[in-house]
């Protein structure tokens, strides 16, 4: 009989086919680099809770990719006879095996018993993480481990970061004990669940559907639905319409053309009706008329940001999104075009220079553009509680700044924007001439987040990083290069030549 771990149960819990083909094809799975990450950042956390938990370091860790299966569990077995910490303990019973994140030793009733505590890189307790230590406490427990209680770790959102590797306070724990305890039986027919599945000579015929992305994006989506017609202009080209486009999909209406007038508002229905017709909408008058009361000068602003799991910047807070580079266009009053920016590699928060560059660049008077002006109002909001001494500019700065969006989404679209008013769809519809696709390396935002910390990487040679800088600095410009020639075509500032 197979030992299912827990992640197939999990997988189980979400679609019996996702389980089957991770069993016997695991090689038609392709992760995202989304969920890649994801992984990676699991790990990292699982790293400082191990510091957190053995501030010490008396603790031991199971290497299973090292140790091998079979040593694993029996190394757990000989440390669970100890009172020093566990990490990555293993277990198997029953029919499944798990892995803990933490096992602790506590004593009740004058013996020696031991708390578990599993590990999240999220901000909060999802579904599946009750499913989650349900398995674990089922295997561990049938595995003979005599365990008093077991907990779920999370990253804590609003604690900061204090400094020198002092990581107390960034878990916080939610004590699972009772209700993992009492979910055993369903865990029991889980595993024969899974049995069966495995059993199955062949792949279980389940369509694609909303089980496709919840909890998680399946890895075989691409897979499953091969043979599934492909519509010409998907439903889910329509802003907003998740809910309807499922109900609709289940009806065999998958494309734009099937799609009834009566359920869509006023811009879903620009989005059909101009993307079937192939013609471009454009309320030039309109456009116009918003950007009238904005004069020149102009600024024309975004920035990159970073976010840690774990911060690394004493004042951060965990996913804080922290400011490390901005672009700014600048169309002065005779309608000439200079630019500023700033890009700090160093390794170093970069968040105080970047306000005092900001603040220097952006001027006193005149409307300061951005493209999606929540992101950036949000920032510089941030920026100001962090450093007072740069605050009341901060906050004028807030004051002047122009939502493109908006304008953007109510007086414009094009068929190839595909219902998305992102930057990276808008410009090269509007302005066919430019492309993000030309740059060398980076080519949107999380890209940027990605070269950045290959540039701030101690072991990053000087020569990569100069390239890093570069590719960075450009893909920055062309966002705000791109802001000045939407402003100027939805302004319909045809006397300028930028």
């Amino acid at each position: 009989m197979r030992n299912f771990s827990k992640s197939k149960l999990l997988a189980l819990r979400q679609c019996p086919k996702r389980l089957w083909l991770e069993i016997h094809r695991p090689d038609l799975r392709e992760d995202s680099e989304a969920t890649q990450a994801s992984f990676q950042v699991g790990y990292q956390v699982g790293d400082v809770a191990q510091r957190i938990y053995d501030p010490e370091g008396l603790g031991a860790v199971i290497d299973i990719e090292h140790e091998g299966f079979n040593r694993a569990l029996e190394r757990t077995r000989e440390l669970l006879l100890s009172d020093q910490p566990v990490f990555e303990a293993g277990f198997a019973a029953n029919g499944a095996l798990a892995f803990a994140d933490v096992m602790l030793p506590v004593q009740t009733d004058g013996e020696r018993a031991w708390r578990m505590v599993e590990v999240k890189s999220s901000t909060s307790v999802k579904d599946y993480h009750r499913d989650d230590v349900a398995v674990q406490a089922f295997v561990a427990r049938s595995a003979g481990v005599r365990l008093h209680s077991i907990a779920l770790a999370h990253i804590d959102s609003t604690w900061t970061y204090p400094g020198d590797g002092d990581y107390r306070g960034l878990l916080k724990e939610n004590d699972l004990t009772e209700e993992a305890f009492a979910r055993s039986s369903e865990v029991k027919t889980w595993i024969a669940q899974a049995q069966s599945v495995d059993a199955m000579p062949s792949e279980p015929a389940i369509a694609t559907g909303t089980q496709c992305d919840a909890p998680f994006p399946c890895g075989f989506y691409n897979y499953c639905s091969r043979d599934e017609p492909k519509a010409l202009h998907p439903v889910d080209w329509l802003p907003y319409f998740g809910a309807k486009a499922r109900e609709l999909a289940a009806q065999g209406i998958i494309d734009l053309a099937g799609v009834s007038d009566d359920l869509l508002n006023a811009r879903q229905l620009r989005v059909k009706t101009h993307t079937l017709a192939n013609t471009v909408y454009f309320d030039a008058e309109g456009a116009a008329a918003d950007l009238s009361p904005h004069g020149l000068p102009a600024y024309f602003l975004d920035f990159e940001t970073i976010q840690f799991a774990v911060p690394i910047w004493k004042g951060t807070r965990p996913y804080q999104q922290i400011t490390f580079q901005f672009s700014l266009h600048i169309l002065d009053a005779s309608g000439q075009l200079e630019h500023a920016e700033f890009l700090d590699l160093s390794g170093d928060d970069p968040a105080q220079s970047f306000s005092l560059a900001l603040v220097a660049a952006c001027g006193d008077v005149g409307p300061v553009y951005v493209y999606n002006a929540a992101f950036e109002r949000s920032r510089i909001s941030e920026l100001a509680i962090r450093f007072p001494h740069y605050s009341a500019a901060l906050r004028e700065i807030n004051e002047r700044l122009v939502d493109l969006l908006p304008i953007a989404r109510e007086r414009y679209y094009h068929p190839s924007q595909q219902g998305s008013w992102s930057i990276k769809k808008v410009l090269p519809a509007v302005v066919p001439e430019l492309s993000y696709d030309a740059l060398d390396g980076v080519q949107d935002g999380g890209m940027a987040m990605e070269a950045f910390l290959e540039a701030i990487h101690p072991k990053t040679s000087a020569e990569r990083k100069a390239q890093i800088k570069q590719q960075l600095l450009a893909y920055c410009k062309l966002d705000t290069y791109a802001m000045v020639r939407l402003w100027q075509v939805f302004a319909g500032r045809t006397d300028m030549r930028l």
